[in-house]
């Protein structure tokens, strides 16, 4: 599947250099080829963690390249999911398509790494299948899973996408955002709702609750044979980079194993927040 995409973004690419270069003569189809896959990349290498944020013509500056040319290479990247476009400033970023391309990025992403030992022990601990997503303003995505041991079970690949209000993670993940950006997202479309994916009328007050307790739970609201629990994974700086997920069979998850799976969800999201620095906030009791 990644090389599917990557021959449809470099496509992309060389079309767009075609149009703003020379001719490729019919004598040289690699060279040229070449030519818009180097530039591509060159494109993608121009942001760093100093400058991850860039204009186009910030990067035509720094790859030495025109900026119509730049344009569109960006616009081929942004339709393959490789970097993403700030629709307020117009500015790019590195998209998490390139997740899905390159293995060892996956493995440098510090909340991936960090997580993992807790995946395995919160596999281990209830059983069931355990996984990291991380949200693209949109969706959120499968970084790392651990599969359940069983036979039956629910799986959550690396890669999968959610954008089911009914899902745990897509829950939580818009309950972190401003609310007005979430009920963007639902209006849109961009966000799906159905008649059995959960809570609907009062979106503010039940995303509000998911906010303040730290956690969601899909108990069948996505599917009628599926129970996913999520909480929240932040950072030294308190920030949201991910959640713990865990899905289940309904068959074999009852509330009282709901509750305690949720208990061993929180754990795991708790100690994968110490690693990366996160220090909870210890609320004053009223009238202090």
């Amino acid at each position: 599947m990644p090389q599917v995409v990557l021959m449809a973004a470099s496509d992309i690419i060389d079309r767009g250099q075609n149009m703003a270069g020379r001719p490729r003569r019919e004598d040289e189809p690699r060279q040229g080829a070449a030519a818009s896959l180097l530039n591509g990349l060159s494109v993608l290498e121009a942001f760093s963690i100093g400058k991850p944020v860039l204009g186009v013509t910030e990067i035509a500056q720094t790859v030495n390249l025109h900026k119509s040319t730049v344009s569109r290479i960006l616009t081929g990247l942004t339709n393959a999911g490789y970097v993403e476009r700030d629709e307020e400033t117009g500015r790019f970023r590195l998209g998490l398509g390139l997740i899905g391309l390159s293995g060892p990025l996956l493995a440098e992403l510090d909340v991936r790494r960090a997580a993992h030992a807790d995946l395995e022990e919160l596999m281990a601990t209830t059983g069931e299948t355990s996984a990291l997503a991380v949200w693209n303003g949109a969706e959120a995505i499968v970084v790392e899973e651990i599969p359940s041991p069983h036979q039956v079970k629910h799986t959550a690949a690396i890669g999968t996408r959610y954008n089911q209000y009914g899902s745990s993670s897509v829950r939580l993940f818009l309950a972190l955002l401003p609310f007005e950006k979430a009920e963007q997202l639902l209006a849109a479309g961009r966000i799906t709702h159905t008649a059995d994916s959960g809570p609907v009328g009062d979106y503010r007050q039940h995303l509000a609750t998911i906010k303040d307790q730290g956690y969601a739970v899909n108990d069948g609201y996505t599917s009628s044979e599926e129970v996913g629990i999520s909480a929240v994974v932040r950072d030294y700086r308190g920030e949201a980079v991910g959640c713990i997920m865990l899905s289940a069979p309904r068959s074999r998850t009852g509330p009282d194993r709901i509750s305690a799976h949720l208990q061993s969800v929180l754990a795991a999201a708790g100690s994968v927040s110490a690693r990366l620095g996160h220090r909870p906030t210890v609320r004053e009791p009223a009238g202090s």
